[in-house]
């Protein structure tokens, strides 16, 4: 469990991370493989704070050569190295990627047992036909016994490739130098403010913004090509371990406690 606590004046994104508040917010525990548990080769970790407007995640990111290529918004980002954050909304859950150029990937997905006629997904925003939508069956769950349905008991989502979060703010700061193998670099840093109003669809009942006590399932996690002499692996590091190698599992993602102390009071309390 993490708890996240208030903060009394709206931040302003840009990337760094160097605000008071995120100087006082707990970190995470430094990010493990996905699917071991095992200590990750590069320090990763999160925080998260809030107010009555907004969201904020933070992410430190150790890589001593940062690369990222892509730079079309909803490009597969996860291809190459990312940090990302998904929030689950119990029928419903909403992915976010970014790169170290700030380039943006971002997926609605809808379980398809609670997709029916009548439902609260049944609304032009969601409509099958006139929006990007996709039937998705999870990560690498495309196997001869599970090409269809997956192997979550919960079977295949609708993914909504063209859903945007309204009001996202997400900015990246590169301690050092991109793409570049010649020189060393610390890593790179990610600030994020979400609008609680955008997360309408994934509050499942929740107060909008959150009251004192209520709790919410994050996913942190982070992808990391890593190059040896055989060739290239892709390394998946998160919070919360998941025991399997994919991040589409809500049920594994990690409990966010929300406070109605402020950061600096949960410090003196601390």
């Amino acid at each position: 469990m993490y708890t996240a606590y208030r903060i009394n004046t709206p931040l302003t994104a840009d990337g760094r991370l160097l605000s008071p508040a995120w100087q006082h917010a707990p970190k995470s525990p430094a990010f493990v493989d996905m699917a071991s548990g095992d200590p990750a080769i590069y320090s990763t970790q999160a925080a998260v704070l809030w107010d009555d407007d907004n969201l904020y995640v933070g992410f430190w990111v150790e890589d001593p050569y940062p690369k990222a290529v892509q730079t079309e918004r909803d490009s597969i980002i996860f291809r190459e190295n990312d940090i990302e954050l998904f929030i689950d909304g119990g029928d419903c859950y909403y992915e976010f990627e970014v790169n170290a150029l700030g380039t943006i990937y971002e997926v609605f997905f809808i379980w398809r047992d609670a997709y029916k006629r009548g439902s609260r997904f049944d609304v032009p925003e969601f409509d099958l036909l006139e929006r990007a939508a996709f039937s998705f069956a999870g990560d690498f769950d495309r196997t001869q016994d599970h090409f269809w349905w997956g192997t979550h008991p919960r079977g295949p989502r609708w993914a909504f490739l063209d859903w945007d979060l309204p009001g996202l703010v997400a900015h990246v700061n590169v301690d050092g130098n991109l793409n570049n193998n010649e020189k060393r670099s610390l890593g790179w840093t990610v600030e994020m403010v979400i609008p609680w109003k955008g997360l309408e669809h994934l509050a499942d009942g929740r107060s909008l913004p959150p009251q004192n006590g209520d709790v919410w399932k994050l996913f942190f996690g982070r992808f990391q090509n890593l190059f040896a002499t055989q060739g290239k692996a892709q390394a998946a590091w998160c919070w919360t371990p998941h025991g399997v190698y994919d991040t589409h599992l809500p049920d594994k993602f990690t409990p966010i406690t929300f406070s109605s102390l402020t950061v600096e009071e949960a410090g003196k309390t601390g």
